[in-house]
């Protein structure tokens, strides 16, 4: 007999000592398993037939993708429990799941109004009339240059150390999904200038915390403070677009294929461990593929004669 209400604890703290995952993937699995423990009460074993029927339930329940992270967060669960003997047969191994996704495309930022948002940002700076509203408008800035330049996830941003950044060598060190580590390199003289500034106007509450966004309280900087960062900038720049920062990872990927990178190289840069997860950034590139077949094909290069 499986007891839920012991082993998913244990699981959940394996998953955040071990195999040090973020506290939201945690969180995440955590709420994933109490609702299949929820389904499961009362039941003693926990059969093959009881996993097709949670599986029938989440299908009912939720939007594919959100029910194939759940059954994920399960699988996940369940060979944990196999690893340590916990369970001798696995049930969900026998069994194969098909989610049909709607294909979503990635939703982008034009590049003028990145243009605007970094401005209005730079603007806000230079009226600020506080020390600490100047202080603060040289870390919204170095927010917004940081998105846009790396492609980084907001909690990968928010989650960034003071020894992340490495000034001598222009590189920033990022912790992904999964607690996998990522090296890029800022080339833009704006982006390192907006971030040393920001460094230096932070610089006694960064030694001492040891984040490197901060808010004012001297805490580590969340995600909603930078949703809501993007949001304000938009508001001043009368940018009706609901503009998130997800957007911004969305719009480097974009942007670096329409100047025809390699697919692999931002597959490295967004940190991205399939290259199937890339590969849906070459379904927005419908701009650059009208240019190539306007001015590229042959058919352009001749008239025929009538």
């Amino acid at each position: 007999m499986i007891k839920l209400d012991k082993e998913i604890p244990m699981y959940l703290e394996y998953c955040k000592h071990q195999k040090k995952l973020s506290d939201k993937t945690v969180k995440a699995y955590s709420i994933d398993l109490s609702q299949f423990q929820m389904h499961m009460a009362g039941a003693e074993n926990i059969t093959k037939p009881d996993i097709i029927d949670y599986i029938t339930y989440l299908h009912k329940s939720f939007q594919p993708k959100t029910a194939k992270r759940k059954l994920a967060s399960l699988k996940a669960f369940f060979r944990y429990m196999e690893f340590e003997e916990i369970l001798i047969d696995n049930p969900i191994q026998r069994i194969k799941t098909k989610f049909r996704e709607p294909r979503v495309l990635p939703r982008t930022i034009p590049i003028k109004i990145i243009k605007t948002i970094l401005s209005t940002a730079y603007k806000r700076r230079e009226q600020a009339s506080t020390t600490y509203g100047i202080h603060a408008a040289t870390r919204d800035v170095a927010i917004i240059e940081l998105l846009f330049a790396t492609g980084m996830r907001v909690s990968e941003l928010c989650s960034l150390n003071s020894g992340d950044i490495n000034f001598d060598d222009n590189s920033i060190r990022i912790m992904g999904k999964g607690a996998k580590e990522r090296v890029l390199q800022i080339g833009n003289r704006e982006v390192l200038t907006a971030l040393q500034q920001y460094r230096k106007a932070f610089l006694p509450q960064i030694s001492e915390s040891g984040c490197f966004f901060l808010n004012r309280l001297n805490l580590r900087l969340t995600d909603q403070s930078v949703r809501f960062l993007i949001q304000s900038l938009c508001i001043e720049a009368g940018i009706a677009l609901h503009i998130t920062p997800h957007m911004f990872r969305h719009s480097f990927a974009t942007l670096l294929l329409e100047e025809d990178v390699d697919i692999r190289y931002i597959q490295r840069m967004l940190g991205h461990s399939s290259i199937n997860t890339t590969q849906i950034y070459t379904h927005v590139t419908d701009k650059k593929q009208r240019r190539i077949l306007t001015t590229k094909h042959p058919r352009n290069k001749f008239m025929l004669d009538r």
